[in-house]
């Protein structure tokens, strides 16, 4: 049956000769009478659209006749459709927090909060008091906005980022958030495949495809059910038993398996080990950067359920472009239209405290001092700690924080001398022992599209040992793992694809270490001293360290800061009435 997807890139031909051609207006080319296609073909570049609908036959390329001085015309990567999910039950809880922003009634007196920290978390904070009616002041200490979804721009051109984000259609807030902005088009949706890596077989991939027909989650069942290179049919029998438990327990069984790691709860429900190895030892780079004998079961049982529960909660997408300008600044803009203000280079040097306890203001480093009716701190979780006030640290709440800590991780970006064939469009698990998920992004990703050249872009992890090493050491242990990933193509002394530049990006402390025994150390949104708020994903919400997790945070806490809005204006006038009297 023939699917319709959305072309981001076509490969043309001219008599034996390549001939890309790009357009600010995205067109394939008028029809003949005679049902051919005109010369005029041409392929995307900056259109708004993600591209004309096209009739195919496979999800990966097309063999459409042209006219005589054309080859075939062969797809490169297909944008499929924008999945359903606006009448999930996550969606709607998701759609119905973000409206009660926008409807909750107007303060008489908007407050002004101070946020700390320009990712995800302050991004989504800020937004959401200003929908409803306060004005926000948002301080990001770098000169780029997203913190963990920051990205950079090289003397060429060309975008290197924190870390490869993929959009899953599990998360429904930031689904909702792309909807509230008006920029669900920037979302490129793949195939509906998780593809894994076969170290045993190099250059070889193992698919679960998730049938479109089915519902959650027997889509999901069939997929692992169908795939017969990762598991045998005993394991995925005593996998299946060993997961019931958590089927049939919920929410709350899965809370309370924190105190186990992966590779214990495995070993505990009787599934292999063989199982953690072949899959787990995958998902768990990819969930937390870490190995399954140290993460928590729980973030596994939470990903799971998000992921098998919904049809499309697997399903990927990539975003269109890099994320300060393509995610991160329409935030900003809409932030900005209602009142608020986003200051990038005001990094925080201390937080000052009034004799009570609570916040005087942010003092920045240039000397200057940020006062507000309420304050936030939407940094990460290690960068909060470095800032605690002394005050502050023996208070149950603040002290928990300690057993938080970041996890290090490195992205790595390689841009090759010519266009890697054994790749997909979609994201890979890569099951090496270093890397954990790639993608080529010259195919994936619009703004990133190369059709002589491919950009790998990976995640290196588990990082630890390697944070401190050079990126010339950490790049020549990429080429050795991509090497078996790309036999045929790559060669760890470059004697077959050459790098012609690399980008080493590093966080030394990114999302937190999802660790056994974490989950109790979360924080909520709203802290015990009144008018001071955390957001980010390491907050308290039920999704992972994730930005998902972030935005919910994000919301969460404005949630908080407008419920106490009559206490926050009280402490607000008093103040004002005891200025007023000195």
């Amino acid at each position: 049956m023939p699917q319709i997807g959305l072309v981001s890139a076509v490969n043309l031909r001219v008599q034996g000769n390549s001939a890309y051609l790009w357009s600010s207006r995205s067109s394939l080319g008028t029809e003949s009478q005679d049902g051919r296609l005109q010369r005029n073909l041409l392929c995307f570049g900056s259109s708004d659209s993600m591209g004309h609908k096209l009739r195919i036959r496979t999800p990966s390329a097309t063999t459409r006749r042209l006219t005589k001085d054309f080859n075939p015309l062969k797809v490169v990567c297909i944008d499929y459709p924008r999945p359903e999910l606006d009448n999930t039950v996550n969606y709607l809880e998701a759609a119905l927090l973000s409206s009660s922003f926008r409807t909750s009634s107007r303060p008489t007196k908007p407050l002004e909060i101070v946020i700390a920290g320009a990712g995800l978390g302050g991004l989504s904070t800020a937004k959401y008091l200003a929908d409803a009616g306060h004005k926000p002041i948002l301080l990001e200490a770098r000169d780029v906005l997203g913190g963990k979804v920051a990205a950079w721009k090289d003397d060429d051109g060309d975008w290197y980022e924190t870390g490869l984000h993929i959009f899953f259609g599990a998360y429904p807030n930031m689904q909702n958030l792309f909807g509230e902005l008006g920029i669900n088009d920037r979302l490129q949706w793949k195939e509906h495949s998780m593809i894994f890596a076969m170290p045993n077989k190099p250059g070889e991939f193992s698919r679960f495809d998730f049938p479109e027909a089915l519902p959650a989650p027997l889509n999901g069942i069939l997929a692992i059910l169908k795939n017969n290179e990762m598991l045998t049919w005993p394991e995925k029998v005593k996998f299946a038993i060993g997961l019931l438990p958590a089927m049939l327990g919920g929410q709350s069984y899965v809370e309370a398996q924190d105190g186990l790691s992966v590779k214990d709860w495995m070993r505990k429900q009787g599934v292999p080990d063989r199982v953690t190895d072949e899959v787990f030892i995958a998902m768990s780079k990819a969930l937390n950067f870490i190995n399954p004998d140290e993460l928590s079961m729980q973030c596994i049982l939470i990903a799971l359920n998000r992921f098998l529960q919904e049809k499309h909660g697997s399903k990927m997408a990539f975003l269109d472009g890099n994320p300060p300008e393509r995610l991160c600044m329409p935030i900003v803009e809409h932030i900005e239209s209602k009142g608020g203000q986003v200051r990038l280079n005001s990094r925080i040097k201390k937080i000052e405290l009034n004799e009570d306890g609570s916040v005087k203001c942010f003092i920045l480093n240039n000397g200057s001092t940020i006062k507000g009716d309420a304050f936030v701190f939407a940094t990460p979780v290690d960068i909060f700690k470095l800032l605690l006030p002394e005050d502050w640290k023996e208070i149950p709440y603040f002290q928990k924080l300690e057993k938080l800590v970041g996890v290090p991780v490195i992205n790595v970006h390689i841009w090759f001398d010519r266009k890697l064939k054994n790749t997909s469009d979609n994201l890979l698990f890569s099951r090496s022992p270093l890397l954990s998920v790639y993608a080529d992004m010259s195919v994936t990703c619009k703004e990133y599209y190369n059709p002589n050249q491919s950009m790998l872009e990976l995640v290196f992890a588990p990082a630890e040992e390697w944070i401190n090493r050079s990126d010339s050491e950490i790049i020549d242990a990429t080429m050795k793992e991509l090497a078996k990933l790309f036999p045929d193509e790559i060669s760890a002394d470059q004697s077959k694809a050459k790098i012609l530049k690399y980008h080493v990006v590093k966080t030394p402390r990114s999302v937190y270490k999802t660790v056994p025994g974490c989950e109790l150390c979360r924080p909520l949104q709203r802290s015990p001293i009144e008018g001071f708020y955390l957001a980010g994903d390491y907050t308290k919400q039920k999704y992972l360290a994730s930005m998902e997790g972030a935005v919910l945070s994000g919301k969460l806490c404005a949630q908080a800061i407008v419920q106490d809005y009559e206490l926050l204006l009280g402490r607000s006038q008093k103040k004002l009435a005891e200025a007023s009297v000195v």
